[in-house]
């Protein structure tokens, strides 16, 4: 038996681990001696005399962790785990997972590409990850590739997207950033939300889409004995975790209000491993903000619906594995949630369908479902038999 057993479940969110070229050997001559080395981003996480070079494990250490079974995801982390950076190792890992779909995100671009210094070189940059991407999910078509695309030129944007999908990526991973300056509600982007609704693929704001760490001046506390847990890939200290969804409840809540979502009612967005608590709250907010400032702003005055009935019908949020998801369906809607691995992230634990069958046990067989199954398909729009 598989690891998901008789349940059904997508899974919202796992990673590939890049090798050091995944980048450049992807890259177009111009930007390859450009692009910062991606060895320095693995520091300490990635052994670059076990794995540099190899487009997978060896024969006899895949089949050793082959033969952990439904143990998979107890099994080792990172570059060590079936799949990390092989897409067909990444097809055996799922059939031993269970899950019916999984989305593929990289591991260490995100702020590369986002933050780098040029245009050329962010757009180059994403170009490449893109055609790694869709190289790594061509395996099987149970995976979902999440293209990564900068906003903040629309006209280039537009044209990464188009050659993103095309390569059959299935989601767009953008900044939490006001892309070029702007809010992601300025004209300037709509053709870029027309595209994603009209070709039914969601934009994404993942951890990274935004700075991980508070800002330094906030952990000088005058106790340099102090330790914290911060760094590294998608690492956090405790204070990071506090505000680490701040970038996305602010990106949403500007395009929830500049009537993104009004206008594009078939537009999807994720929201994935940034958490979930703040999520009722931020419901609760856009929906009082609505009603008192629609005679001061009239614009939203335009909406026909709350803010709390677009968000239910086309965003959708990842909880941390310690959140309590029935309560936040409670105080929001069941349509809201999705479960996650992070397969094979060490943060994902070494069992995330047993502690979100914990975390929903009192919500109705329907609501489970929603979560594990059913808010997966709503988000990416897959169609369903029958």
């Amino acid at each position: 038996m598989s690891y998901a057993g008789t349940r059904q479940i997508n899974d919202a969110d796992s990673h590939l681990m890049e090798l050091p070229d995944f980048l450049t050997a992807h890259a177009e001559p111009d930007i390859r001696d450009e692009l910062a080395p991606m060895l320095d981003s693995l520091t300490g996480i990635f052994d670059a005399t076990a794995h540099a070079g190899q487009r997978g494990h060896s024969p006899s250490r895949r089949a050793e962790l082959a033969a952990l079974g439904e143990n998979l995801t107890r099994g080792p982390k990172w570059h060590d785990a079936l799949g990390a950076f092989s897409g067909e190792e990444r097809s055996q890992a799922l059939n031993l997972l269970g899950f019916q779909r999984q989305v593929i995100f990289s591991s260490f671009c995100a702020r590369p590409i986002f933050t780098a210094p040029t245009a050329h070189l962010r757009y180059g940059a994403a170009r490449a990850h893109n055609r790694a991407m869709a190289e790594f999910c061509d395996a099987d078509a149970r995976l979902i590739g999440v293209a990564m695309v900068p906003l903040d030129d629309p006209g280039q944007a537009l044209e990464e997207i188009d050659r993103a999908l095309d390569l059959g990526l299935g989601a767009v991973w953008i900044s939490a950033d006001a892309p070029g300056g702007r809010s992601p509600g300025h004209p300037l982007h709509e053709s870029i939300w027309a595209t994603l609704a009209e070709r039914r693929v969601p934009f994404i704001l993942h951890v990274g889409s935004a700075d991980l760490s508070i800002p330094d001046p906030w952990m000088n506390d005058g106790h340099p004995d102090h330790r914290s847990a911060r760094g590294g890939a998608e690492v956090i200290g405790s204070k990071d975790l506090t505000v680490i969804h701040h970038s996305a409840h602010r990106f949403i809540s500007v395009l929830v209000l500049d009537g993104v979502l009004e206008r594009h009612p078939m537009l999807r967005g994720g929201v994935i491993e940034l958490g979930a608590g703040w999520v009722p709250d931020m419901i609760r907010r856009l929906d009082h903000a609505a009603a008192i400032w629609a005679k001061s702003e009239p614009h939203l005055q335009e909406m026909a619906r709350t803010p709390s009935e677009q968000i239910r019908a086309q965003l959708r949020f990842t909880p941390y594995p310690f959140e309590d998801v029935a309560q936040m369906v409670s105080e929001s809607f069941p349509e809201l949630y999705l479960f996650s691995s992070d397969y094979p992230h060490a943060e994902g634990g070494r069992d995330p369908i047993g502690r979100f069958e914990r975390a929903t046990a009192t919500l109705s067989d329907s609501d489970r479902d929603l979560f594990f199954h059913q808010n997966f398909n709503d988000l990416h729009q897959i169609i369903r038999p029958g």
